[in-house]
């Protein structure tokens, strides 16, 4: 099980910033949607090259031209990016392929996926690296989380690994990691304290230990 820092409401030198604080209690660092459409690709650039040791995802939440989008991301230095699952198969299939030859990861994230189950099952046909289950912004508002969604695609997917986000906090991490995603995205979780550090290392411990169990 491995922990990814999601950055949304950053620019580049904060984005620095906090992943210099907490670097070493995660594994990867998301350069959010807002963060690319507000500094470009050369936010992740600009991460990638300062932090060589963490991989990058680029969250471009891709819906058309797979192939092209993922190229210019991979160029840009980003290790996992992301599609749509609501996006149709071509555009998918395009992504694999291209990140394969960029040596690169796809992360299709099932925001707003209406039946999440049978969509995962033929998202994990596709080849994709990991099916995530997100709960969005708007709907974290009204109370919404993806615990549920979680063990609904954990049921199904048998070749991609699992990813959980939306809304994850400390006290909330016990309820997650029982799931046994593969990778948990938190933000604000941990973006949204004073101290971002001991946040992160508590939530690396409890990974870890689960991981291990």
């Amino acid at each position: 099980m491995e922990l990814q820092l999601a950055l949304d409401l950053v620019n580049i030198p904060e984005a620095k910033k906090v992943v210099k604080e907490v670097q070493e209690h995660i594994d990867i660092v998301e350069i959010g949607t807002p963060v690319v459409i507000n500094e470009g690709l050369k936010a992740v650039k600009e991460i990638k090259e300062e932090f060589p040791s963490l991989r990058v995802l680029a969250d471009l939440k891709i819906m058309d031209a797979g192939a092209y989008e993922v190229m210019k991301a991979s160029e840009a230095g980003a290790d996992i990016i992301t599609v749509l699952g609501a996006t149709d198969d071509a555009t998918i299939k395009g992504a694999v392929e291209e990140a394969k030859k960029q040596g690169a990861k796809i992360l299709v994230d099932m925001i707003n996926v209406k039946d999440l189950e049978q969509r995962a099952k033929e998202v994990d046909a596709l080849g994709v690296d990991y099916i995530c289950v997100h709960t969005g912004y708007d709907l974290q508002a009204e109370g919404e989380n993806p615990f549920e969604q979680l063990q609904t695609i954990k049921r199904v997917v048998n070749n991609a690994k699992t990813a959980v986000a939306g809304g994850i906090k400390l006290a909330t991490l016990p309820e997650v990691v029982q799931s046994q995603p593969d990778l948990v995205i938190v933000g604000g979780g941990i973006t949204g304290n004073e101290d971002k550090k001991a946040v992160a290392a508590q939530m690396q411990n409890l990974i870890k230990q689960e991981t291990f169990a």
